[in-house]
């Protein structure tokens, strides 16, 4: 599944400057981000664990279980980033059924890549 192409046009994506904070680890979150373009780094307890680029999602935990954020995301370059609240997330689940996979997916090799750390 092509993110790229599913948010390209989103009418609600907006661009943030080099060094901004997205969102703050043990925060509230209601939102998962779909990165257009440039590079964000996802830290957790201080310590950079992977830098995302263009077609990845971040925040996707929060928006899935309702619990704070598990991690900050601090942009490393200019990025043009997509929100999708959980009325979009639900529609794009019913209207796409790959998508709630690829999230899925996402997790699962996030986990697995954790998980391999230890």
């Amino acid at each position: 599944m092509e993110l790229l192409t599913l948010f390209k046009d989103a009418e609600d994506a907006r661009d943030v400057e080099d060094g901004t904070v997205i969102f703050d680890e043990e925060t509230p979150g209601d939102v998962m981000y779909v990165i257009l373009d440039g590079e964000v780094d996802i830290f957790a307890n201080g310590v950079l664990v992977e830098t995302l680029g263009p077609g990845d999602l971040l925040g996707e935990m929060a928006l899935i279980d309702s619990k704070p954020r598990s991690a900050s995301a601090l942009t490393r370059s200019t990025c043009r980033i997509a929100p999708v609240g959980e009325e979009r997330f639900l529609q794009m689940v019913q209207e796409t059924p790959h998508f709630s996979l690829h999230v899925m997916r996402i997790l699962a090799d996030r986990l697995r890549r954790t998980t391999a750390k230890v």
